[in-house]
């Protein structure tokens, strides 16, 4: 089978809502270091390499709100969809105290072959959904550990991320609030917005609503985890949407 840098799926939903999940998968293609970056099989399952969990929840979605999910299909150790072209964190050599061997040469010119061939298609995807009609409302899905090394616990179930624009967001935020069960972080377990990050070129700077989903990647370990969250957002999502005005 060719590879893809990302993978469409339902592509001809019909929802205003976009699904994206910039960290689906720990793909390191043939192309870059001949398939390995020199990264432990086990560190390859962390965080520091995708979102675990984040694409069944993404995918779960798309199902409940009837919406297109847009994927990508590489490690975000090979080059980092949600840092914009210019971020010194685009491609990793140290992440969470682990070092990335098969990055430790990639020069300017090897940075940029990555972004010609797995960061620019895969927002060339987003891009080209997001065109699809004019009231598109971007959601974007990932997860997090629920300690980084060193650090204290982070006590969130779920945390939601904004930048300036927080039509979507806020009231989001507050509906969360309202589950009794849950812990619910805004701009948690960190800020909600980097110049030239995925949900910062795809909405923020086009005037499209949207909202970032965290959450903790123990939570989404299983698919009948992945399936609840997901079922209960889209639930929490549909209620919210008309009560914006958007």
């Amino acid at each position: 089978m060719t590879y893809r840098p990302f993978e469409i799926v339902g592509e001809d939903r019909p929802s205003r809502w976009l699904i994206t999940c910039d960290h689906a998968a720990n793909t390191v293609p043939d192309s870059v270091a001949g398939g390995s970056l020199g990264v432990h099989p086990e560190d390859m399952a962390r965080h520091i390499a995708f979102d675990p969990g984040a694409k069944g929840v993404a995918l779960r979605l798309g199902q409940q709100l009837n919406a297109p999910v847009v994927l990508s299909n590489f490690s975000r150790l090979v080059i980092d969809p949600n840092r914009g072209e210019d971020d010194p964190t685009l491609v990793m050599k140290l992440y969470d105290g682990t070092i990335i061997p098969g990055n430790a040469r990639a020069d300017a010119a090897e940075i940029e072959r990555r972004k010609a061939h797995f960061y620019r298609p895969y927002h060339d995807a987003i891009d080209r959904m997001a065109a699809r009609r004019e009231d598109v409302i971007l959601l974007a899905i990932h997860s997090y550990t629920p300690r980084l090394n060193g650090r204290p616990p982070r006590p969130w179930h779920v945390g939601v991320l904004h930048a300036a624009d927080q039509r979507l967001a806020r009231p989001l935020i507050w509906r969360l609030r309202q589950e009794h069960d849950l812990c619910v972080g805004e701009n948690e377990p960190y800020g909600g917005h980097l110049p030239g990050d995925s949900v910062d070129r795809h909405a923020e700077t086009k005037g499209r609503p949207s909202a970032l989903i965290e959450l903790r990647n123990d939570l989404i370990q299983t698919d009948a985890q992945q399936t609840g969250w997901a079922d209960r957002l889209a639930a929490i999502l549909t209620e919210v949407l008309p009560k914006t005005g958007l």
